[in-house]
């Protein structure tokens, strides 16, 4: 099945082999298990923005019931009001339409199956299989036992299904505080898996929940829920990440002794990426600290920070294919995203012009008053962007780095005698450099032309550098912010004894560059468009500032630039 690259699932999935999630939904339709349908959901919490981990679960259900001719369900698994709030379920919202995906009618609530829920809890307290608990949670994990040890029943489990009815009943009228009872499952405190050792069902607590107000005081469990709203929502596939494998046993016996119809679960190594830590509780916690400016902040792995940062949807949902789907844990290199941004970007970003450290540039022999507009190309990728005019003047801003006065070897730009070739325009020669008489800084570089080389090679002699540029007295004054890891380690939780995973925090992961300057035609950028600035990186105009009338870029990724690497070579030969 080929696709287009602007399509949910990506653009590569006929080029590899399937993943082994494909092929068990595969052998289910040969056999005709779950009479030949596919039926998958996305369920997350809505205690906290999604990030690009959640994007590859995204993209995987999503995907399949594309692939298969399914059904795709988002469901927010809300049992803990303490902790979500419309905030979040709104931005998922928002993050799962903009990777490209649609659900339909196929909104649900773990809330909306309270009501149920509620009935299989009384259910199982009648058949005996579940017993109201007054141990403390310290004393709980006490009697729990440990993976060596097993565990102890609680001195409260032999109560009588009358006592457990009513208690149960008691605890749903509101009559005791938050943690006093709990209603357990009755399984086997000697159980190898811990997840089977009584586990909680239900919990007290006197919290307003976003969807159902004050109506409930006591809230399932996720395990009490999560099985049982795949169950009454059909779902064929139910996938999810490796963590939740131990628990499976335990979604099976709730599906088991309520009777009723039983999805398959499956599943597969969650997403680590190198330099990013992907705990909501911990990304939270740098939002809550200060260490960056909210969710959406561009350095954060957040889907609503990459957005901010210029990421495209394209760009993430090649990745995630790229990445594959596996059953065993690895750490993808960040660099692997990064290059399917690069590679999208490549191909639909408009070429701009932009200095983001100015270095005055004044050609002595051009006409004071005089203004040209020469074509610059919008995408050497799309002949179909075709070109656009730019002006260019006497005066000039280039970059500072395209200067040296003492140019080391294999430096092609611009020096004290010799010649460049300003990108679409003429080739300049360097004549004399400028210096502040107090600092000793360059602060203007006086220049000739040759006004027979627009566009062309000067006659009889070679000139290598390219450079760009930007007219001084069109230029745009423009905020530009260098965003970097977040991290300064691949795996910011390696830590020494005593630490945590914020002591690797990257100190340098922000640079703002103000006076900046950038071509006329970005007047028109709206937020959140992307353009390449030439020779520097992809930039995106930034959409938290649109208020503010200045124009800020963030730099979304950079070029794979040699340079750098030249100049630490010769750096390292001069020691």
């Amino acid at each position: 099945m080929t696709q287009d690259d602007n399509t949910p699932a990506g653009g590569e999935q006929a080029a590899r082999s399937l993943h082994f999630i494909e092929q068990i939904v595969e052998e289910d339709l040969k056999t005709g298990k779950y009479d030949g349908r596919v039926h998958t959901r996305f369920p997350p919490e809505p205690n906290g923005y999604l990030h690009i981990g959640h994007a590859k679960s995204i993209c995987l259900n999503f995907g399949l019931a594309a692939k298969y001719g399914g059904l795709c369900n988002l469901r927010f698994d809300d049992t803990n009001p303490s902790k979500e709030e419309l905030e979040y379920v709104e931005s998922i919202k928002e993050d799962v339409r903009w990777l490209g995906f649609d659900w339909a009618e196929r909104e649900y609530y773990a809330s909306d199956y309270f009501d149920q829920l509620h009935e299989w809890a009384v259910q199982m307290i009648e058949a005996g299989q579940a017993y109201v608990c007054d141990l403390a949670p310290d004393q709980m994990r006490e009697y729990r036992g440990t993976l060596t040890r097993p565990g102890r029943n609680s001195p409260y489990r032999d109560r009588d299904v009358q006592e457990n009815l009513d208690l149960f009943r008691r605890m749903y009228d509101g009559e005791f505080p938050d943690g006093t009872r709990t209603l357990r499952a009755q399984i086997d405190m000697a159980h190898p898996n811990l997840n089977m050792r009584d586990p909680v069902m239900y919990r007290i607590l006197h919290a307003t929940h976003h969807r159902s107000g004050d109506k409930w005081c006591i809230y399932p469990m996720y395990d009490f829920t999560h099985g049982q709203s795949d169950s009454l929502e059909r779902i064929t596939h139910s996938v999810c990440t490796l963590e939740f494998e131990n628990h499976r046993p335990l979604y099976d016996w709730y599906l088991d002794q309520l009777g009723i119809y039983h999805p398959q679960q499956i599943e597969f190594a969650r997403l680590n990426l190198s330099y990013t830590v992907m705990s909501k509780r911990k990304l939270l916690e740098l939002v809550r600290a200060g260490h960056v400016s909210g969710w959406d902040d561009p350095r954060m792995p957040s889907i609503s920070g990459l957005r901010r940062r210029g990421y495209t949807p394209e760009s993430i949902r090649r990745f995630c294919e790229r990445i594959g789907v596996a059953k065993f844990y690895s750490v993808v290199d960040v660099a692997v995203l990064e290059g399917c941004v690069r590679e999208h970007l490549n191909a639909v970003a408009p070429r701009v012009m932009a200095v983001l450290r100015p270095l005055r540039v004044v050609i002595d022999n051009y006409p004071e008053d005089q203004v040209e507009e020469v074509d610059a190309v919008n995408n050497p990728e799309d002949p179909s962007a075709g070109t656009r005019k730019v002006p260019f003047s006497r005066v000039l801003y280039i970059e500072r780095d395209d200067f040296r006065e003492d140019p080391p070897r294999k430096f092609f730009r611009l020096a004290p005698g010799r010649e460049v070739r300003l990108r679409y325009a003429y080739v300049v020669k360097c004549e004399e450099v400028i210096k502040d008489e107090q600092t000793g800084e360059i602060v203007e570089l006086r220049c000739s032309y040759d006004p027979d080389t627009l566009g062309q090679q000067p006659v009889g002699r070679k000139v290598k550098g390219v450079i760009h540029w930007v007219s001084a007295d069109h230029a745009l004054e423009a905020e530009v912010r260098l965003y970097d890891r977040l991290f300064t380690k691949e795996n910011p939780e390696d830590v020494e004894e005593g630490e945590e995973y914020k002591s690797n925090l990257n100190p340098n992961s922000l640079e703002v560059l103000e006076g900046c300057c950038v071509e006329p035609s970005l007047a028109e950028a709206t937020p959140g468009s992307r353009y390449q600035f030439e020779r520097l990186g992809y930039f995106c105009l930034d959409t938290g500032d649109a208020a503010s009338g200045t124009l800020v870029f963030n730099r979304t990724v950079s070029l794979r630039d040699t340079w750098a690497k030249i100049e630490k070579k010769a750096q390292k030969k001069k020691k």
